[in-house]
């Protein structure tokens, strides 16, 4: 299939997934480094409650709010260098 037709198929919002060979996909960016950070206790109990509210891990409520605030930083600065 030419990338024309795959990506009229796609823009029809037709499954492509069986014209794509997914064996060697990649997600880009998703290595993993450890950082530790140290947390005051109370951070670290009001965390703990709202990550058992919605069913997560204190990790996963931690990465889930960084990554809002860093895309909306790059967003805003994004914002700002287009309303120059």
């Amino acid at each position: 299939m030419k990338a024309k037709e795959l990506d009229q198929k796609f823009d029809n919002g037709d499954d492509i997934l069986d014209s794509l060979d997914l064996s060697k996909a990649k997600r880009v960016m998703q290595d993993q480094k450890r950082g530790d950070v140290d947390f005051p206790v109370w951070m670290l109990e009001l965390l703990d409650k709202e990550a058992s509210r919605i069913g997560v891990t204190r990790q996963s409520i931690i990465k889930i709010w960084l990554a809002e605030r860093l895309e909306q930083l790059a967003a805003n600065k994004a914002l700002q260098r287009t309303s120059r």
